[in-house]
C-alpha cells in the first residue's frame, strides 16, 4: 500500500384562531444531513457538552445523520437542537465501561475481543474458534454475570495480526504495508503497524532498496510504528488505489460507528466497509491491544499497517482480525489520530 475519526432552527408562523381551534402540531425536528467526518466532529462536541447524559453515538450513512444515545428527554432536546437524532437508551456509558473493565480483569483470553456497540447499547463480546473448553466456559460465565449490558457472539475465524509480510514495505522476515506519510520536525516519516516494527527494524521497497529505519515501535497495548525515511524516495500524502490512481490525504479524522471507510493494502489491495465499533479490545496470542476501530472490512496477511481512510481523511492503520477477502471478515485498526498524537507527527 502506498501512503498506504449545528443548529437547526424551526420557524413557527403566528395565526389568529377562535376559542375552539386546536393548536397546530409542532413540526418534527429534522436532523441535518452530515458527512461522516462532520458527524464525528459533532459527536465529539455533543459528548463533551452532555457529559454523563450521553451514551454513545453512530452515523446513519443512509440518512446521512448522526444518532446520539441519551438517557433522558432533556438531553434529547439538546441533541436535536444541534441537528442530530436523539435516541433514549437504558445503559449509561459508565455501566458499559464497567462491563469492559470486568472483561479485562476476568476474561482477557487470547482469541477474544469486545467493544461498545452504540446501536444495541451493549458491550459485544466475540470469541474466535480457538476459544473452547474451559476458556469458553469461563468467558460465558463472565458475560452472563454482566446481565443485559453485554452479549456473547462466536466468530469462526481466528484473530491474528495481519503480518506476512499494502505499496509494500519489506523487512527481514516479513512484509507489511505503509500506512500514511507523516512529517516530524520538518523531516519525512511514515506510520505502519507496531506489530510490524516490533520484529523488523529496517524497511525496503519492492526493488530491495532501503527506504527507512524504525524510530518508534508500540505493540502490544497499542499498534503503531514510526519509520524515518533514509532515502530520497518520493513520499506524497496519498494512498495507492491499485488502479493506477491515488487518493490524496489532507488530514486525519476520528472514526464514527456507521462511517463508510476504505482500506488499502499490498496483499488484497482496496476494499470498502463500515465502522462497527470503537475503542475495541482484541486479545491476540501476542498480547492485548485496546482503543481500536472495529470494522467489517476484510484484510489478509501483508495488509498490516495499511491505511484506512474516508474520503481525503486518514482514519486508521490495519492491525489484525479474522477471516479473509474471499469469505469476508472482521478487521481492527489503530486510530491514526492517537498515533499522530503519540509520535508528535502530522499528515504530510
Amino acid at each position: 500500500m502506498a501512503g498506504a475519526g449545528v443548529a437547526a432552527l424551526a420557524a413557527a408562523g403566528v395565526t389568529l384562531q377562535n376559542a375552539n381551534a386546536s393548536e397546530p402540531a409542532k413540526p418534527a425536528v429534522q436532523a441535518r444531513p452530515l458527512s461522516a467526518p462532520a458527524a464525528a466532529t459533532l459527536a465529539s462536541d455533543l459528548t463533551a457538552h452532555l457529559g454523563s447524559s450521553a451514551a454513545g453515538s453512530y452515523y446513519d450513512a443512509k440518512a446521512r445523520s448522526l444518532v446520539v444515545n441519551v438517557l433522558d428527554k432533556t438531553a434529547a432536546k439538546a441533541v436535536e437542537a444541534k441537528g442530530a437524532k436523539a435516541r433514549i437508551v437504558t445503559h449509561t456509558l459508565a455501566q458499559l465501561d464497567g462491563a469492559r473493565t470486568t472483561l479485562k480483569k476476568d476474561a482477557t483470553i487470547p482469541g477474544t475481543s469486545w467493544s461498545i456497540d452504540p446501536v444495541s447499547n451493549k458491550v459485544v463480546v466475540t470469541a474466535d474458534k480457538s476459544v473452547t473448553g474451559a476458556r469458553w466456559d469461563k468467558l460465558s460465565k463472565v458475560v452472563d454475570g454482566l446481565g443485559g449490558t453485554a452479549e456473547l457472539k462466536r466468530f469462526q475465524g481466528e484473530y491474528k495480526p495481519f503480518i506476512a509480510g499494502g505499496d509494500a514495505i519489506n523487512g527481514s522476515g516479513g512484509r507489511c504495508s505503509l500506512g500514511f506519510n507523516v512529517v516530524k520536525d520538518g523531516q519525512p516519516y511514515f506510520l505502519t503497524a507496531g506489530h510490524c516494527t516490533a520484529d523488523i527494524s529496517s524497511w525496503s521497497d519492492a526493488d530491495g532498496q532501503e527506504i527507512g529505519q524504525n524510530a518508534e515501535s508500540h505493540f502490544p497495548g497499542t499498534d503503531f510504528g514510526l519509520v524515518k525515511y533514509t532515502s530520497d524516495a518520493a513520499h506524497p500524502s496519498e494512498v495507492d488505489l491499485y488502479d493506477g490512481s491515488t487518493q490524496k490525504i489532507t488530514g486525519a479524522a476520528e472514526a464514527t460507528v456507521g462511517m463508510k471507510v476504505t482500506r488499502s493494502g499490498s496483499t488484497t489491495h482496496v476494499h470498502d466497509g463500515t465502522v462497527t465499533g470503537l475503542n475495541a479490545t482484541v486479545n491476540y496470542q501476542e498480547g492485548s491491544v485496546s482503543g481500536l476501530i472495529q470494522t467489517d472490512v476484510c484484510a489478509e496477511p501483508g495488509d498490516s499497517g495499511g491505511s484506512l481512510f474516508s474520503g481525503d481523511k486518514a482514519i486508521g492503520l490495519t492491525s489484525g482480525g479474522s477471516g479473509d477477502c474471499t469469505s469476508g471478515g472482521e478487521t481492527f485498526f489503530q486510530p491514526v489520530t492517537a498515533a499522530l498524537s503519540a509520535t508528535g507527527t502530522t499528515i504530510g
